[in-house]
């Protein structure tokens, strides 16, 4: 196996290097190709906030990283802006800047951060190699690199357009991991001090790309806590990590994001605070008698930790700053539902057991397989190792049953503590001694390996309609279905945003549920009331209330707001059957405004009985007749149909399927709105889907028939109030 295949100068490449050459391609190729499937669809970018990390991109490209650290985007919450650099995924823009100024020439940005996230993805399943194989061996790697690039989860969140937080933040992340891990498993100054102060910075930029990489502390934090009863070489341990711990405060201050809050936040203490055990439990170590190191260490640690959990949760301390409720969220899931609008976020929505086992079915068997031979077999990693192993996966397990988009950590978990099982098992297989037949050993041997992999492979196929490819087949960029359930791709949102764009004032101000704000801003370039970063909660509970007042009351809010216009989203189906007079009927649903009045009222602050009924699903008829909500839905309710499409009624009925028509309510301009344009899906369904994206004018010349109104005055750069 270790036959020389050529030389690159003085390295030797053998057969395994080869092979483990080849299998690396082979995981890389994999996962580009899974990861592509989208992009038949259309060469957009998915999802909502790419857009925005499109935008603040361009900026650094056209402008320079010195003034990116200067913007303030007017286009984003209207009339406050947006102090970008501040609450950014700021190494996500930079990097990506940098990356596009080596490689992107003759490259429009557009195209370029559309297949970023691809590629940055498949290149971590040879960073994961390499983290896998300094715990448990280079076979252990190879499988974290194959199972890797096919986790249903990662694709997921790192598929073609995604040019979110993930894909850098995960590759920065383990990155860091695995520089932090060989840097202490060195046990060189000269090899490891390179390798710390390179994880020590790539650990804070992964922070800074994606909040969510936090995760990764605490298993290091807990590794370090460990350290000092796995290890005898406490200096080495004590220079390496205080190094490792000072580089991440010396970076995360020359950033604004994290900047002071690592070092007063719990992503910080959770490094710092081991840091301090290690170089304390050394110092006690050295004045301790040998028999009573392990007793004064034991004691000083229970009083560290108590101590900390005192400073980090007592109601009144000022020393350490918690988390937002979405990082609290992730440590104690009891918490899912007590911010409406942290839950309405579809990816913070909790993995139900059936999800979890479509996303790690078998993963699930062979973790566990793997805990229980790391348990038994303690030879075969390090003993720190070991600890690092059980605690990544305990975590991780914990962590991603918050939030679905949290199943990242989940994946990585369970993919090394499955490859770590995985690798046991193979090892022990090549290399027992037990049966004397060679014939029938390597026939056993050939007939177990094989087993194995066949069993990792039937997620790739079954069940049919849940694997990887056909998940992401049928899963078009969000830009050209909306966000909806429908598996097709539609130009109805991009030439909304166009005709916003060349039909309306450059200065105009476009209302529309946050959702949508990232893709007004980027394909329309106007300024929008709410967005996607969702920094002011109140403004957004503030345009969720305007759907529940009169149309009268509406206006003037909207007025107030300084709204020129108003995006409302609705996501229809054409049914089969037609009125007598040939009239077409359409199924509300799908995900548009229409699937999101449950949370609409529950952000309002507003009973939800009131406008929907006992489903939570369809609009009363106070809803339909007395809001605006209701008036600007360009459809009305006709009648329910049985779910046997025997019976009808003009009441509802519970489990009845209600059915709707066409109508526009606001098209003239006596009204205190109006309807300027309508997508083309409203008049062509394609497939008998409308993906409805409709835009109303709100009219400034009308006057609330039931109170006076004083117009707000409007003042516009370089006009003064005289």
């Amino acid at each position: 196996m270790n036959q020389k295949f050529f030389s690159l100068g003085p390295y030797e490449i053998n057969l395994n290097h080869f092979l483990i050459i080849l299998i690396l391609s082979l995981s890389f190729s994999i996962s580009f190709l899974i990861r592509s499937l989208p992009g038949d669809f259309g060469w957009e970018l998915n999802e909502f906030d790419p857009f925005f990390n499109y935008r603040a991109t361009s900026f650094i490209i056209e402008n320079g990283i010195e003034k990116y650290f200067l913007w303030n985007d007017e286009l984003s919450w209207y009339p406050y802006g947006r102090d970008v650099s501040s609450n950014s995924q700021v190494l996500l823009h930079i990097t990506t800047a940098v990356a596009y100024w080596i490689f992107g020439s003759g490259q429009s940005v557009y195209d370029f951060v559309i297949l970023f996230p691809i590629i940055i993805g498949s290149l971590t399943s040879i960073v994961i190699f390499a983290l896998v194989r300094i715990i448990g061996g280079t076979t252990a790697g190879l499988i974290s690199s194959l199972l890797f690039s096919i986790s249903l989860p990662i694709m997921i969140r790192g598929q073609i357009g995604w040019f979110k937080s993930e894909p850098l933040g995960l590759f920065y992340g383990l990155l860091a991991t695995y520089l932090f891990l060989s840097a202490i498993n060195s046990k060189n100054f000269k090899k490891s001090i390179p390798l710390i102060i390179s994880s020590g910075i790539l650990t804070i930029f992964g922070i800074s790309s994606w909040g969510g990489n936090q995760f990764f502390l605490i298993p290091i934090g807990l590794l370090i806590f460990c350290l000092p009863f796995t290890r005898k070489d406490h200096k080495f341990l004590v220079i390496s990590v205080s190094l490792f711990t000072s580089m991440t405060i010396i970076t995360s201050l020359g950033l604004e994001r994290p900047g002071l809050n690592y070092l007063t936040g719990l992503s910080g203490m959770s490094i710092i605070i081991p840091t301090l055990f290690l170089i304390i439990s050394s110092i006690i170590r050295s004045f301790s008698k040998k028999e009573t190191i392990l007793r004064n260490t034991s004691i000083f640690l229970i009083i560290l930790i108590i101590s900390s959990l005192v400073i980090i949760f007592f109601p009144d301390s000022s020393v350490i700053s918690l988390p937002t409720h979405r990082y609290l969220n992730a440590i104690f899931p009891f918490l899912t539902t007590s911010d409406p609008l942290t839950d309405s976020v579809s990816e913070h929505a909790t993995l139900s057991t059936p999800q979890s086992f479509q996303f790690h079915l078998f993963l699930l068997v062979f973790s566990g397989i793997g805990v229980w031979l790391l348990l038994t077999k303690s030879n075969f990693i390090k003993k720190e190792m070991l600890v690092y192993s059980l605690t990544l996966g305990l975590f991780g397990v914990h962590i991603s049953s918050a939030f679905m988009r949290l199943e990242v950590f989940s994946a990585i978990s369970l993919i090394v503590l499955s490859s770590l099982g995985l690798s046991i098992l193979i090892n022990n297989i090549t290399t027992t001694n037990l049966i004397k037949n060679k014939n029938f050993y390597k026939i056993l041997k050939t007939f177990t390996i094989t087993g194995i992999f066949f069993f990792l492979l039937v997620p790739l196929f079954l069940p049919e309609s849940s694997t990887v490819f056909a998940v992401l087949g049928s899963n078009p960029p969000t830009i050209l279905n909306g966000g909806t359930g429908f598996s097709i791709g539609t130009n109805d949102w991009i030439e909304t945003l166009s005709w916003i764009k060349n039909n309306t004032p450059q200065n105009s101000v476009i209302g529309s549920w946050w959702d949508y704000g990232y893709w007004i801003q980027v394909f329309a370039d106007r300024a929008s009331l709410i967005d996607n970063s969702t920094l002011i909660s109140h403004r957004i509970s503030t345009v969720s209330q305007v759907f529940f007042e009169s149309p009268d009351d509406a206006w003037k809010s909207l007025n107030q707001m300084e709204t020129d216009y108003f995006v409302i989203f609705i996501a229809a189906e054409k049914l089969m059957i037609e009125t007598e007079s040939g009239e077409a009927l359409y199924a509300l649903r799908g995900g548009g405004d229409e699937s999101k009045i449950f949370w609409f009222t529950k952000i309002a602050g507003v009973p939800t009985e009131k406008y929907l009924n006992n489903d939570y699903n369809t609009p009363t008829e106070i809803l339909w007749n007395e809001t605006f909500l209701g008036k600007i839905i360009p459809y009305k309710i006709l009648g329910f149909v049985s779910p046997d499409a025997t019976k009808t009624s003009t009441l509802f009925q519970m489990g009845w399927v209600p059915v709707y028509q066409k109508e526009i309510k606001y098209f003239s301009d006596d009204d205190p709105f109006k309807l300027v344009y309508s997508s083309t899906s409203y008049d062509e369904p394609k497939n008998n889907i409308v993906i409805g994206v409709f835009v109303y004018e709100v009219n400034k010349n009308y006057l609330p028939i039931d109170s006076e109104w004083d117009s707000p005055v409007i003042l516009y750069p370089n006009q003064t109030n005289d």
